[in-house]
């Protein structure tokens, strides 16, 4: 069963949770709201089944004539699906993700009232799409920095997980990827699908960067005969550290050291410079760090008090 995380009541830590889930709810309803609505894109999880029902039903209730509010839609949707998953997976689902959904819900339907089916870009789907994507990524990623979830088709996947053993992000891709075949089937369009997709792909990419933010810094494993001059200069000219790796190469089997480190953009054009001209045979590997914690970087407690 999941960790719950309890915050004490009115604590820093309080307020910055919910003030996280209050403005990533409203940044998410508003992506939703002013970029894919209007243009019927379908992006998966709940509030795509809802867009669907949404125009489906325009027309046929005399007092929702333009359709049931999405925002509403959602909200009926959401609380089964979480009653069922506290019943089948266990109280993971504290009562944040509930707050967040809820107050997504009401946002979208309130913005929806005031500003209508008309999207803020006009006759250009894809821009809309794309910043659709980057609203929708950045309000999800404040959410669960506050340790919710956005609920929804996360649900139904944690579910399908339990009972199939398959990896839980590989069946939140097939749900999703239903319920934008959904929207083909019932709207009978292409382009859906291909908007759908790719704010589905822009929103993961900009969750991942609220999360982690945006890190410059690059790993590198450097296999060199020379690795003590090269230690010398990560040490003393750098001021950064490193770690000695012993290898053996596959070819020959002779005895080799890998030297690790972290470095950032400058620093890496200074440390390959002097590579070459030190070993031009060294051979170097270099990774993008998507997120550097300890020493001479962000330190693990400033990660653990910032979430």
């Amino acid at each position: 069963m999941a960790t719950i995380f309890h915050e004490k009541v009115f604590s820093s830590r309080w307020f910055i949770s919910y003030t996280l889930i209050v403005i990533g709810s409203f940044i998410l309803a508003a992506g939703f709201v002013f970029f894919i609505t209007p243009y019927k894109i379908v992006p998966g999880g709940v509030y795509g089944i809802c867009i669907v029902v949404h125009y489906l039903t325009k027309g046929m209730f005399t007092f929702f004539p333009d359709g049931l509010p999405v925002g509403t839609m959602g909200l009926i949707m959401n609380i089964p699906l979480t009653m069922v998953g506290i019943k089948v997976l266990g109280p993971r689902f504290g009562s944040k993700t509930v707050i967040g959904f809820v107050l997504c819900s009401v946002f979208m339907d309130l913005l929806t009232s005031y500003w209508g089916d008309v999207p803020l870009v006009n006759k250009d789907p894809l821009l809309s799409s794309i910043f659709g994507g980057v609203l929708c990524g950045f309000g999800l990623g404040l959410i669960f920095k506050s340790k919710a979830t956005s609920g929804g088709s996360d649900i139904v996947a944690m579910i399908l997980a339990k009972y199939t053993h398959l990896p839980l992000g590989q069946l939140m891709i097939y749900v999703d990827s239903f319920i934008v075949l959904f929207g083909l089937a019932v709207f009978k369009d292409w382009a859906i699908p291909l908007y759908s997709w790719i704010v589905i792909f822009i929103t993961g990419k900009v969750i991942d960067v609220t999360l982690q933010g945006v890190s410059y810094d690059k790993a590198l494993f450097i296999i060199s005969e020379k690795f003590e001059e090269i230690r010398d200069k990560i040490l003393v000219d750098l001021d950064r550290g490193g770690t000695y790796i012993p290898g053996t190469g596959m070819y020959k089997g002779d005895s080799k050291t890998i030297i690790f480190t972290v470095v950032n953009r400058r620093e890496l054009a200074v440390l390959e410079e002097y590579i070459h001209q030190l070993d031009p045979k060294a051979f170097v590997t270099v990774i993008q760090a998507g997120e550097i914690l300890g020493e001479g970087f962000r330190s693990l407690q400033e990660k653990v008090n910032d979430n």
